[in-house]
């Protein structure tokens, strides 16, 4: 029904200046995108990795308005978010995803928008979305939700609302979410009362399927806020066949308190999705292994992909994007090595400096694969 296309975008070579590389990167994504024959307006979602984003989150966007705002696209489904690009001569990288009608399919879109409750100036406009209508299916699209409170918990937990109130206005519940994005100023103070607010927000949902989900250290802007939450959530009149993604090398993340799916599977419209939630050297019993070893952590994280791959018939050639995130930065040369040496290369992957859920974790890595629709009954 339609092409989709997945999208990283990084300064070239001699661009040091940070309003340039925005405006470059910007460019870089509507020349591909005219290359394959599609305007802005394909775009769906967006992701910028700031290595200084309190002095260049403005500039991004002012970078935006000019090369793709006065394209006819509005400010909507775009992450900003600070995590260092490990390519040292980067300010900036940009990561996209965008939706292409074939002949005969229709790509509709529309806003949404919800009144934040947090009142500084940057959050006034509130959390948007955009909503995308492929055949009968309809998927909605959100960046940078955030809540507000006068700790932790309140904020995480009121960012969780906002979000449940987005999806109300376009016709969803969280029960739709099949992957979210969380952002956590800093992970080791706040990391817990992030899972107590997620846990008794699912709870009060009535949420058993939970959804796929990333969260590390990340810086959100405007400075106000502690936490970010983005995420995908879909639907369709006649039922999405959506199943939690299941490993023996790895054991259910809720069972230490951590509320999400290892990964979900979704017969889609257009494709079978596999989304591979935020993975990192865990073994069966939920423990950490290999601590203090890089090598073993990667080699160890990338075998708990590929079995969740494996076990939905697919391996790392389906893959269609991803993210790495490296506690050291100076671990990258040999992060990029070892992806190379296992396959787990050939698609867009940022690499960014994260702090991850745990002190002794040194990567993490999500994962995106694609399965053609006529698989949708395996």
């Amino acid at each position: 029904m339609a092409d989709e296309l997945f999208i990283q975008c990084r300064p070239g070579e001699g661009i040091r200046d940070a309003a340039r590389q925005a405006q470059a990167l910007y460019e870089a994504l509507l020349a591909t995108l005219a290359s394959e024959g599609a305007g802005p307006q394909a775009i769906v979602s967006e992701t910028m990795f700031f290595r200084r984003i309190r002095e260049h989150c403005e500039v991004a966007r002012r970078a935006r308005a000019r090369v793709v705002g006065a394209a006819g696209l509005g400010p909507v489904a775009t992450t900003f978010i600070g995590q260092p690009p490990l390519d040292r001569r980067a300010q900036l990288e940009l990561a996209a995803v965008a939706v292409i009608p074939r002949s005969g399919g229709s790509n509709a879109t529309h806003e949404a928008r919800r009144t934040s409750t947090c009142s500084c100036e940057a959050c006034a406009p509130g959390a948007r979305a955009r909503v995308v209508r492929l055949g009968d299916q309809i998927s909605l699209h959100t960046g940078n939700i955030y809540g507000a409170g006068e700790d932790a918990f309140e904020e995480a937990y009121d960012m969780f609302r906002v979000a449940e109130g987005l999806l109300a206005d376009a016709g969803m519940t969280f029960g739709n979410v099949v992957r979210t994005w969380i952002h956590v100023r800093d992970i080791d103070r706040d990391y817990a009362a992030l899972n107590k607010a997620r846990r008794e927000f699912f709870r009060r949902c009535g949420l058993e399927r939970r959804p796929a989900s990333t969260c590390v250290q990340g810086a959100p802007s405007p400075g106000a806020h502690d936490f970010s939450l983005s995420l995908h959530a879909a639907t369709s009149p006649q039922g999405l066949h959506i199943t939690p993604i299941h490993t023996p090398l790895l054991n259910e993340a809720w069972t230490y308190g951590a509320d999400f799916s290892r990964g979900l599977r979704i017969a889609e419209a257009n494709k079978v999705t596999l989304y591979v939630s935020g993975t990192a050297s865990i073994d069966e019993g939920g423990r950490t292994v290999h601590v203090g070893d890089f090598e073993a952590q990667v080699d160890r994280m990338l075998d708990n992909i590929a079995s969740l791959l494996a076990q939905q018939g697919a391996s790392f050639e389906n893959l269609a994007s991803g993210v790495a995130y490296l506690k050291n930065p100076y671990d990258a040369p040999v992060l990029r090595s070892i992806l190379r040496k296992r396959g787990f290369d050939g698609f867009p992957c940022a690499v960014v400096e994260a702090p991850l859920c745990r002190p002794d974790l040194l990567c993490e890595t999500e994962a995106v694969a694609l399965l053609p629709a006529t698989t949708a009954g395996a």
